[in-house]
């Protein structure tokens, strides 16, 4: 992992300054930490709040950012659902840098179902070597992200994006719509 502080990015609207701070205090003891408040562009959800981690998402990421500290922002993630009921009131979106790019979207409007999601991120990391077995994935994929099916109780991949085509996982395999 890096000696030096490399730069992460929060964007968010309808987030209370007192969140914001605390995940800047939580990413700040290991990155230079930039916010961003910007007008609501999701008229489905109240509050939005995007981090992205000039890291990849894998077991040495989590080793170097501690255990503990992420135990933290997961639990801070399920007080700021908590704070907003049930419903489409809170999407956060966690963004993982590397070859690919690793997009998670909390969006569960159930509570008891988004505090399930924000448990299971870790658990990814053991299926990422089947989802990003190149045999199973479009050619030259920049981007992936995963969604929290809340039927199978899992985090599933959802989107798949190469230079500017759109692949949706559906039945099994990635099926181009853009």
């Amino acid at each position: 992992m890096p000696d030096e502080f490399l730069d992460s990015h929060l964007r968010y609207y309808g987030i209370s300054p007192w969140e914001v701070e605390v995940v800047y205090g939580y990413l700040n003891s290991r990155f230079n930490v930039t916010q961003e408040e910007i007008e609501q562009d999701d008229e489905n959800f109240v509050s939005m709040f995007e981090i992205n981690i000039p890291l990849a998402f894998s077991e040495e990421f989590f080793n170097w950012f501690d255990f503990r500290r992420w135990e933290k922002v997961k639990a801070l993630f399920k007080e700021m659902k908590r704070r907003r009921g049930s419903g489409n009131a809170l999407k956060i979106i966690i963004n993982f840098a590397g070859k690919p790019d690793i997009q998670f979207i909390l969006d569960a409007n159930d509570r008891e179902w988004y505090n399930n999601a924000v448990e299971k991120i870790d658990f990814v990391i053991e299926l990422l070597p089947y989802h990003l077995d190149p045999e199973k994935l479009p050619q030259n994929v920049n981007k992936i992200s995963y969604s929290f099916d809340e039927a199978a109780k899992r985090w599933r991949l959802n989107q798949a994006i190469v230079k500017d085509k759109k692949f949706v996982f559906q039945n099994n395999g990635w099926k181009m719509v853009t």
